[in-house]
């Protein structure tokens, strides 16, 4: 009901906006600020998730030549 009653409020200052300048105003603003918020958080998250990854290679355990093996379907094409 409020949700309502706060849209039939803001309908007079809809009427009073010149037609040809359209601005997004104070709620634009802040639905961007709040995005804004949210991706610096993520960036924030990710960057501290990927310090955890170790990128070091374990050594392989059948060979120590380093060359890719050759396996059952290597010459087929």
């Amino acid at each position: 009901m409020s949700l309502s009653l706060a849209l039939t409020q803001f309908v007079p200052l809809a009427k009073e906006v010149d037609e040809n300048k359209v601005t997004p105003g104070v709620l634009g603003f802040i639905v961007f600020a709040v995005m804004a918020l949210a991706v610096w958080g993520l960036m924030k998250s990710m960057n501290k998730h990927m310090q955890k990854v170790d990128f070091k290679e374990a050594p392989d355990a059948k060979g120590g030549s380093g060359a890719p093996s050759a396996g059952p379907n290597a010459g087929r094409g």
